[in-house]
């Protein structure tokens, strides 16, 4: 029995005739994720969750504490968590780069790391520049593999990280009582012997900004110091339940807080004797057409997008977008 040509194949074969070659039959490719299975991934994505957990608080701790070294202020934020081999991370690092290894005391008082801390060139050049007066808007962001620090520089470098390392148990404070210390600021990173270029590490990396300055802090977990580190939780999963739990005990805590509203119709700017000669029945104008957007304030912050209308004989402002900024 002849084969019955489907309406696409006969529109295909026409096709080829006319442009005088041979049909083609289009297949689609299916793309598959590729998995190493000579080095499997050694944490689940509930841990890595967790480690992302703790260091949005130490993202948030780090930026008060960057605020008060270059007074002003910065924007950092957990850009990823990733599982890496160390030598993916040491391949992107220059001999020109600076890092620094800090050991970890654990809660039963052994000692382990090193993590190693990497900041950017243009990040740390604009710190170290407003650290001494300078305004550090005058950074390059090509210099990060080139430039080479001085002796005064690497002296403020270590001053600075200072400042980064001792807030780092408090990032983790909700979850274990971890003691961090500096044990040294390295300057060629290839004399770092201390974690086996194969071995699992996870990669935190923080988005700093510092005015117009951007860099990047990357902070490097050794798979020794996290497999203690789990254990403890695997060990004691009440605790570590607990823990997960516990940003939305502190937000339950915290309902019943008493926050400012405000709605603003619009805004004008009048001279002293326009106020000065106001009276009853004169008209301010908000240069804003009437029906337009009416924005919700909470505690000074601009949250919400609304509309004005009225309530039960009450005015009113339905909310209709979350407004971030304005």
């Amino acid at each position: 029995m002849p084969e019955v040509l489907s309406q696409s194949q006969i529109d295909a074969l026409i096709s080829s005739m006319a442009s005088g070659g041979a049909a083609e039959e289009k297949k689609e490719e299916k793309h598959y994720k590729k998995y190493d299975f000579y080095s499997p991934k050694k944490f689940t994505k509930d841990k890595l969750k967790m480690l992302f957990g703790i260091y949005e608080n130490y993202a948030r701790l780090c930026s008060s504490r960057i605020n008060s070294i270059v007074r002003g202020s910065s924007a950092v934020e957990v850009a990823a968590v990733e599982e890496q081999r160390y030598y993916e991370f040491s391949n992107a690092l220059s001999d020109n780069d600076v890092i620094t290894l800090i050991n970890v005391k654990m809660p039963d008082d052994t000692v382990n790391g090193p993590i190693v801390l990497h900041t950017t060139g243009p990040l740390m050049l604009c710190m170290i520049d407003r650290m001494i007066g300078g305004t550090g808007e005058e950074i390059e962001e090509d210099i990060s593999n080139s430039y080479v620090y001085t002796d005064i520089e690497i002296a403020l470098y270590n001053n600075i990280v200072k400042y980064l390392v001792s807030i780092m148990a408090d990032g983790w404070m909700n979850y274990l009582d971890l003691k961090f210390e500096l044990e040294k600021v390295e300057t060629n990173p290839s004399m770092m012997q201390k974690i086996g270029r194969d071995e699992t590490i996870v990669i935190i990396v923080l988005d700093v900004e510092i005015g117009s300055v951007k860099g990047k802090i990357n902070i490097c977990l050794p798979g020794n110091f996290l497999a203690g580190v789990f254990k403890i939780f695997d060990d004691n999963p009440e605790r570590a339940e607990r823990d997960e739990d516990s940003s939305a005990e502190i937000f339950e805590n915290i309902k019943g807080t008493a926050m400012e509203i405000k709605a603003e119709l619009g805004n004008s700017v009048l001279m002293l004797k326009d106020v000065y000669g106001l009276q009853v029945g004169d008209v301010i104008n908000l240069n804003k057409p009437k029906d337009s957007d009416v924005f919700l304030y909470i505690e000074g912050e601009p949250w919400f997008k609304g509309e004005l209308g009225k309530s039960n004989k009450n005015m009113a402002v339905k909310i209709n977008e979350i407004c971030e900024k304005i």
